[in-house]
């Protein structure tokens, strides 16, 4: 068994040796390490008590709070897989998500329960059992999680007497991320992985067991969860949780609580930049702001830095979490650099024939060792199709100089970033085609001044049809994610297409 390697027994180990140390903040909730040991204990009691056993998955669809970790912390001391959800996702996108990783229990937020009820939860098979946190609606077949968490308040687990792992590979993660064909693929993450990316945070952060981290990113996101959430485990810091984002929250959260890191992706920074200079407070704790999830521009570096925060970045994605950061000064020294890759990883760029492309050269950005997911759950087609030779293909291209900094240059498909987070125009379009007004369509990711990046859909409507794009809009509404919707759309005639008969985005203007 291998302790080391699951965040459970680094929360066990840190109640051992910091007990009263303030572990979770949650708006008036202090949690210390003995306190979330024993939550997450009690969790796993219950956990076990439902019959969940190691491999079983367990989805949850919560907003930011506590509870979401102790089930994490719950499943990876039983060896149970969580999966977290993306609790902005459609009815039509979370019965996929259910179906393809047949969890023994869903737990969710009552907020989610609108969604959730449009759900035949009967039907599932294996059967699944419901858990939701807040009020359960009436006569509902259900638990109501705090109440049946509560009922196990003081007790250990019965059955596992091991924290670890009895291999590094086991899986303890499944995280979906959109498809490039429409539909979502779903990252299997091992202990092994979650470790080497805490080693890797804490290189880039430069954390400390005095760090205070302020966490307001989605936990069901890699940039939440593993980037900021378990490398704070990691290192026995705090972390202040936030439900949601809220700008003028996050400034007065840093001032009262003295934060020292924190990390978001662009969107979060042009609205942090929107706070009027005086509503913003002391930010003299801060030492790292760290953004990722989607290009950055020079001036958006130039203006955090202006206002106080820090500005350091990363790239990586879901199936490797961080591959290259940058620090403070490598943007001013390598204007447009993604940074050079991270410690604990092997990270290269490939020409096509599968080869290190020289200096100069684009080619598409591959990793190799322990940050990788081990596959794509029940997906061996795609899998194979990212992992060939031991080399985990990211799809981004990229080009390295001389010094070894990667700076992007596209992607190998048409994946935009949106606010941070990941959009295929495959899906979009799928979707769109099913519309019985519409010929044919394309979307691409355009820039937008605040999401960073934005879908434009391109449609051909059909001979005699009269669209607008409140029909356009309507027809996405209950059927894909709002962040997914296209912020653009133009109506066309024909598309530029090449030889073959694809259409030429590139060319649709």
């Amino acid at each position: 068994m291998i302790k080391s390697m699951n965040i459970a027994w680094w929360v066990q180990r840190w109640a051992e040796l910091t007990p009263d140390k303030p572990a979770i903040v949650f708006q008036d909730e202090v949690i210390t390490y003995k306190n979330l040991s024993r939550r997450s204990d009690r969790t796993a009691c219950w956990l076990q008590s439902l019959g969940i056993e190691k491999g079983d998955r367990v989805a949850v669809m919560l907003y930011n709070c506590p509870e979401f970790l102790d089930l994490f912390l719950a499943c990876s001391r039983l060896g149970a897989i969580f999966v977290p959800i993306n609790f902005r996702v459609t009815a039509g996108e979370l019965d996929f998500f259910i179906k393809n990783c047949r969890p023994r229990l869903f737990v969710h937020g009552d907020f989610f329960t609108p969604i959730v009820s449009s759900l035949v939860l009967t039907a599932y098979l294996p059967p699944l059992m419901v858990a939701v946190k807040g009020r359960a609606s009436a006569g509902s077949r259900v638990f109501a999680l705090d109440n049946a968490v509560a009922d196990f308040d003081g007790s250990r687990p019965f059955l596992t007497r091991s924290l670890g792992p009895a291999d590094p590979e086991e899986p303890q993660v499944i995280m979906y991320t959109s498809g490039t064909t429409g539909q979502p693929k779903g990252a299997v993450l091992s202990h092994r992985k979650t470790f080497f990316n805490c080693l890797n945070a804490d290189i880039f952060f430069k954390l400390h067991s005095s760090d205070i981290m302020l966490i307001f990113l989605p936990l069901f996101h890699s940039g939440g969860l593993f980037i900021q959430a378990a490398p704070t485990f990691y290192k026995g810091a705090t972390m202040v949780l936030h439900k949601k984002f809220d700008p003028e929250q996050v400034f007065r959260d840093i001032e009262h609580f003295r934060v020292t890191k924190f990390l978001g992706v662009p969107t979060v920074f042009r609205e942090l930049l929107k706070v009027p200079q005086s509503r913003r407070g002391n930010l003299s704790s801060l030492r790292v702001c760290a953004g990722g999830g989607e290009r950055l521009t020079q001036d958006l570096i130039q203006a955090c830095a202006d206002a106080g925060l820090a500005f350091r970045q990363i790239m990586g994605q879901t199936e490797t979490s961080i591959l290259l950061w940058a620090s403070e000064k490598d943007p001013l020294k390598k204007p447009g650099t993604v940074g050079r890759p991270v410690f604990h990883a092997e990270v290269g760029i490939f020409d096509p024939g599968g080869r290190p492309a020289p200096p100069g050269c684009i080619g598409e950005i591959v990793v190799r060792g322990s940050i990788m997911m081990k596959e794509y759950w029940q997906d061996p087609v795609k899998t194979e199709e990212t992992i060939k030779n031991g080399f985990l293909y990211t799809g981004d291209l990229a080009w390295m100089d001389e010094d070894g900094f990667f700076f992007l240059a596209g992607r190998a498909g048409d994946m935009y970033i949106s606010g941070g987070e990941n959009v295929y125009p495959a899906e979009v379009e799928k979707l769109l085609k099913t519309h019985p007004d519409i010929k044919d369509v394309a979307v691409r990711g355009e820039p937008h001044d605040t999401w960073g990046e934005c879908g434009h859909a391109f449609i051909i409507p059909e001979p005699g049809a009269c669209l607008t794009q409140a029909d356009i809009l309507s027809w996405c509404r209950g059927k894909l994610a709002k962040f997914k919707w296209p912020a653009r759309i133009s109506f066309r005639n024909k598309f530029p297409r090449t030889s073959l008969g694809k259409v030429r985005k590139p060319d649709l203007r």
